[in-house]
């Protein structure tokens, strides 16, 4: 039988010279790589119990803990499809989520059971089960009478071990389906590339239904058999009290910038870190730079989607350009298109195609969108855009999907118009994202309204809240008589942003 291919084997399996090690600090209490071996193995049985199969959906729309970490890991073990959720995500949403991927069960937290049963029985799914930050509910009382032992599901690799939502301009939620050789590819090459050992300690301070935070800061670690500090949410005070005993910090840019507000982020608290890595959003220049001048670290950034895991890198030794999103990592290939198809020329701009053992094989269910999403040579369109340097360095310039990123989350401006449009008296909208110090960039709509109807800002927030998360909502609403557009009809976004960025002042 050839080698299990099964993403808990990079992680734990047959490591039993890590046992004793801690693998994550959490709460008030250390957790080593045995009680995280027999934790997962615990939620496994409780999963098999159930009667969920290999193959089957596990929706997890639960806040981050160190249940959190044992039931992702129990998926992996059971062979489940892996499909975390934003717990701050609206009833509307879970309903679409349910309803196309049709999981064998969902997890939630207790505050959420009776909605997330709802959408359930609308979805027909039939197992709602219960597990909050704390370690209680239905879910957790299930494996703490479950045994330690559990033979992890055999994978040949190409089987899923996660079903990741993102979206495009169309604003409907696509399932990305992630391989067990997929994420294995992946991370081992960062662990490399990054140089993690065991003798690191990671802050993990991002979200664990996202690639970064689960598949790329939890993998790094638990595939060197380091250790990290789970924190529930960032806090630049709490960060920067935890640098002196911590070696490696992962961030999206609001981290960095909020951190550099702080007086307590100097050159001594940061002596012990070995790296500070940065994605999920470009980072600005000037941030790159005053960091490195106030720490004497210098921001390694990467590039990566939900679809690809990270595809390039800035160098661990040698230069970290500013600006710049490094070279492809050792497998993979990066190629930069122009509109004719062909590559463009060094510093030319294009459209950044990827291939590799790190790519998806598809969105879920969804053929026809597959079949562009690819080019003949098996080269995934990213739809961002980018160029090149004579030292092969990549930047990005920009995207042609109308994606904003604010604070690290992706926010789909389709979305947020369609909930506006159905406002009573909304004519038409146009969501865009503008220049934010802080976010990297704001979520902002352009409204316009019926002649004789005079809507108030406040209430148009109160019913967005209704239907979508916090992050998703406009920090600013604008009304004007007509959108701008060009000769086909189309509202010409790139033109509206613009206008906003150049006459809106910052939010305080």
């Amino acid at each position: 039988m050839h080698q299990n291919r099964n993403l808990f084997s990079c992680y734990l399996q047959g490591k039993e010279e890590r046992h004793d090690k801690v693998a994550v600090y959490a709460g008030n209490r250390d957790y080593s790589y045995a009680e995280l071996a027999d934790q997962s193995a615990r939620y496994a049985n409780a999963l098999v119990d159930l009667g969920v199969t290999p193959g089957d959906r596990l929706c997890a729309y639960i806040d981050k803990s160190i249940d959190n970490v044992f039931l992702y890991l129990a998926s992996l073990r059971a062979g489940l499809v892996y499909q975390p959720l934003n717990p701050v995500f609206q009833p509307a949403e879970v309903d679409y989520y349910l309803a196309d991927a049709r999981p064998a069960l969902v997890v939630c937290s207790t505050t959420n059971e009776n909605r997330v049963r709802a959408a359930a029985e609308r979805a027909d799914v039939k197992r709602v089960l219960t597990l909050d930050r704390d370690g209680s509910g239905t879910l957790a009382a299930r494996a703490n009478s479950a045994p330690t032992d559990f033979s992890t599901c055999w994978c040949d690799g190409a089987e899923l071990a996660c079903l990741l939502y993102s979206s495009g301009t169309t604003g409907k939620p696509k399932g990305i389906k992630l391989s067990h050789d997929n994420l294995v590819a992946n991370v081992s090459t960062l662990v490399d590339l990054w140089g993690f050992t065991p003798c690191d300690v990671l802050i993990h301070a991002l979200p664990l239904f996202h690639v970064h935070g689960l598949f790329v800061a939890l993998g790094c670690v638990l595939t060197a058999g380091a250790s990290l500090r789970l924190l529930e949410k960032f806090d630049a005070g709490e960060i920067i009290g935890l640098l002196p005993e911590t070696t490696v910090l992962m961030g999206v840019p609001t981290f960095y910038t909020r951190l550099l507000k702080s007086p307590g982020l100097t050159r001594d608290v940061c002596s012990s870190m070995r790296l500070f890595i940065c994605g999920s959003a470009p980072l600005h220049e000037n941030t790159f730079n005053q960091f490195r001048q106030q720490t004497g670290h210098a921001i390694l950034e990467r590039y990566g989607t939900s679809e690809t895991g990270m595809s390039t890198s800035n160098p661990l030794d040698g230069e970290r350009k500013a600006g710049a999103v490094g070279k492809p990592l050792p497998d993979v290939l990066v190629k930069i298109e122009g509109d004719d198809g062909n590559e463009v020329a060094d510093d030319g701009v294009g459209e950044i195609l990827v291939k590799g053992p790190n790519v998806f094989s598809g969105y879920w269910q969804l053929d026809d969108v597959n079949r562009n999403a690819f080019t003949e040579e098996g080269y995934f369109r990213t739809g961002d855009l980018g160029e090149r340097d004579a030292d092969g360095y990549i930047r990005i310039v920009g995207r042609a999907k109308d994606m904003i990123i604010s604070g690290g989350e992706n926010i789909y401006p389709k979305e947020i118009e369609q909930c506006l449009d159905r406002i009573e008296g909304v004519s038409e909208s146009a969501v865009v994202g503008v220049d934010d110090a802080d976010l990297g960039e704001r979520v902002v709509a352009v409204l316009v309204t019926a002649s004789d109807c005079r809507l108030d800002k406040a209430d148009i927030v109160a019913e967005l809240k209704t239907q979508l998360a916090g992050f998703k909502l406009p920090r600013q609403i604008f009304f004007v008589d007509e959108l701008p557009r060009n000769t086909m009809g189309k509202v010409q976004k790139n033109k509206l942003r613009e206008t906003l960025n150049e006459c809106i002042p910052e939010l305080s």
